[in-house]
């Protein structure tokens, strides 16, 4: 690890003093919080120093905000709570952010010293409880020992594989006096690459008739799209992306042919069930990518790329692992195929013409009113440069399935937790973080009402991002699942909600109601046009499907395709 020193004169100062001195050393932008008793010391130490403080409505609300800041910027995310229920909310957040690798530092406050282990107000052992959930959790006991704490918590967040780090101050930490002889701002450097695995995974794609380039988050987490395009683009390879790996290619690129898995497309999960090499770099073989992992990729040999090592034959056992950062090892790999080669032509007109069927299909449907015709609209009219941040459901299928992500790391989304309420959070952190491009949010009438609060902060922030519902008065993936495994036993998912049109007007917001026969374009023209936040309901076919699907724990086999 490489020290970076940014040395400070030797002065008495507060825990909470520290904390804020911690945050502009390590060029903390925004943090977004909300105040409580156990952390009103740092709160009062706030206004006198330039960091920029978010007032959500939820706690739960700071930490997907600060998870999309991150995944936008690329910098850590700053998440603040008080003790007790306070923290306890940011916990499904840091869960989010775990689970996509995704670098956030929480700061939480907690009962004075003297209270602790009394089942004091509002106390809770959040650092035990979040333990399972970030990559390590503080408790800080000794003001002498902040420094050094905050130093380790934005490292750890962002070295190797990123995730979320939590601090718990006491009060009585934050009030005591402290010295400290400067803040180290410290940098991990990616571990060397062995040069005998680069040059096998080479001569494997050199040899294969079949490839296929298996791109997750990790490619966007360490910058590696241009190595991504250049190993494709020097072996023919056709590239794929899992969810959270969308965005890592443009998808106007030639060599890119979609995404695969439970609701992937049914040509993708094709071409990797007769594929005879699987070159997977920056993702971890979840089970929404395999299926049943032993009929996955049956025929195929597996180079695997990972900075986690705990991951090289998790769920698939590598021909070749390799533990490292996914831009150092493209690099190294493209230093092993010095010359363009192609021997896929082949193979790459076999999986166009497998999904000459999808195209059309597609194209018959792009005219109807509905999620094609919805998603076709945003991009068109929101331009190339827009970022869409979608919440967890039937929409966000249907976004990666038809939405056209040309822009880098312009998909965000909760992939491995699947939290529903993440995105219109998470888009004011994107917006913040990347205020030239527009935002917009893809979100279902259920995710939406679970933080719809915080349209309040995005007023007060004077935020320009537009908010398209899809509104089928269901939970609709559940739905979907009990209408093909459960009988249509509807049980628990009709849902209903507000008037969000009315509703966003109730927060001092445009709102629109979109039915069948509107004119979708003209909507989403009204409000990219109107400044600041626009809410816009648009009501879908309560039964419309996700196609195509794959049962959990089954494979190809046994995919469901639509009009089955």
């Amino acid at each position: 690890m490489e020290n970076i020193a940014y040395k400070v004169e030797y002065k008495p100062r507060t825990g909470s003093e520290a904390m804020c001195e911690a945050l502009l050393d390590e060029g903390v932008e925004y943090l977004f919080g909300y105040p409580g008793g156990a952390i009103m010391p740092f709160y009062d130490a706030l206004p006198d120093y330039p960091l920029r403080h978010v007032l959500v409505r939820h706690e739960q609300a700071a930490a997907h905000a600060a998870d999309g800041y991150a995944r936008a910027t690329g910098r850590v995310g700053v998440c603040v709570a008080t003790s007790g229920p306070g923290a306890t909310n940011l916990v499904t957040g840091l869960a989010t952010a775990q689970m996509d690798s995704v670098p956030v530092v929480a700061i939480t406050g907690q009962v004075g010293r003297g209270a602790m282990g009394k089942d004091s107000f509002q106390e809770t052992n959040v650092m035990g409880m979040t333990l399972p959930f970030t990559k390590h959790s503080f408790l800080v006991e000794d003001p002498e020992e902040l420094y050094e704490t905050m130093r380790r918590a934005f490292a750890i967040a962002r070295s190797g594989r990123p995730g979320p780090v939590l601090v718990d101050v006491p009060k009585d930490v934050q009030f005591a006096e402290c010295g400290g002889d400067g803040y180290r701002a410290l940098r991990e450097a990616p571990p060397p690459v062995s040069s005998p695995a680069l040059e096998a995974a080479a001569l494997l794609l050199k040899k294969a008739r079949r490839p296929i380039i298996l791109a997750g988050h990790g490619v966007i987490l360490s910058g590696a799209e241009r190595e991504l395009i250049a190993l494709a683009e020097r072996t023919g390879a056709p590239v794929v992306t899992t969810l959270l790996g969308i965005s890592a290619i443009p998808e106007d690129h030639p060599l890119y042919i979609g995404w695969p898995g439970m609701h992937g497309q049914a040509s993708v999960n094709r071409a990797i069930d007769r594929c005879d090499l699987l070159f997977a770099v920056g993702m971890r073989f979840d089970d929404r990518i395999t299926g049943d992992p032993s009929r996955f990729a049956p025929n195929a040999r597996v180079v695997h790329i990972d900075i986690d090592p705990s991951e090289l034959g998790k769920v698939i056992r590598p021909t070749v692992g390799i533990a490292a950062d996914a831009r150092a090892a493209l690099r190294g790999v493209l230093r092993h195929i010095e010359r363009p080669q192609d021997n896929c032509a082949a193979w790459r007109a076999q999986i166009a013409e497998s999904q000459r069927p999808e195209r059309e299909r597609a194209e018959r449907a792009r005219p109807e009113y509905g999620p094609i015709r919805i998603m076709d609209a945003i991009k068109a009219i929101a331009g190339e440069e827009v970022r869409l941040v979608t919440d967890v459901g039937q929409h966000q299928m249907w976004a990666a399935q038809f939405f056209r992500f040309t822009k880098r790391n312009s998909h965000i989304t909760s992939g491995g937790l699947g939290t529903m309420g993440f995105a219109l959070p998470a888009a004011m952190g994107v917006k913040l973080g990347c205020p030239e491009d527009p935002v917009w949010v893809v979100a279902g009438d259920g995710g939406f009402q679970m933080n719809l609060q915080e349209l309040a902060t995005i007023r007060d922030l004077g935020l320009d991002i537009k908010v398209a519902v899809l509104n089928n008065g269901y939970l609709g993936m559940v739905r979907q699942w009990q209408q093909f495994f459960h009988n249509r036993r509807y049980s628990e998912t009709p849902i209903t909600g507000p008037d969000y049109e009315h509703l966003a007007r109730a927060y001092g917001i445009a709102g629109r109601t979109v039915r069948p026969g509107d004119d979708i374009e003209e909507a989403v023209r009204w409000a990219q046009e109107r400044p600041g936040c626009v809410v816009l309901d648009f009501h879908i076919d309560p039964e419309a499907n996700v196609y195509p699907m794959i049962p959990s724990g089954m494979s190809v086999a046994e995919m469901i395709e639509e009009d089955a």
